[in-house]
């Protein structure tokens, strides 16, 4: 994926974790695996790992990060805590804080365009059908819709 934030004229180049569903016992849906922040203007880039819940213990949505400066080989913060919940952060110079806490964080409404402006193959306008009657619980309607 490419996220820029037009204020500061940085683009990112980021890669995403894997999603997983675990059925056994009761069912839950978790993210996995390596990603990557990379910022070509700054040169600041991160490595993060999406710990995926071990079968017996553990917990779910762990995550670890490191976060590197222009050209360094040793990471100035480590990240770590659940990605949906509370990040902590460990500075080289020592420092321990609070990096984000998602529960906090307000909820902000996405825009879409309209469906009549949209094109035929664009998300909503394609699955309007599918979605409207999985809302009225239609499922053999919604499975027509599909195919």
């Amino acid at each position: 994926g490419c996220v820029t934030c037009l204020d500061y004229d940085e683009h990112y180049i980021l890669t995403f974790p894997n999603g997983y569903g675990s059925i056994l016992t009761v069912p839950w849906i978790e993210l996995g695996g390596e990603c990557s922040i990379n910022c070509s203007k700054t040169g600041y880039n991160a490595s993060i790992v999406f710990h995926t819940k071990p079968f017996y213990g553990g917990k779910k949505h762990r995550i670890t990060a490191e976060i590197f400066s222009p050209n360094d080989k040793k990471p100035f913060c480590s990240i770590e805590g659940e990605w949906n919940g509370v990040m902590y952060a460990k500075y080289t110079t020592g420092e321990n804080a609070v990096f984000i806490d998602t529960k906090k964080m307000p909820t902000i409404k996405k825009k879409v365009r309209k469906l009549e402006d949209q094109d035929n193959f664009e998300s909503r306008c394609l699955w309007k059908d599918v979605t409207y009657n999985l809302k009225i619980r239609d499922i053999d309607a919604a499975t027509a819709a599909k195919h």
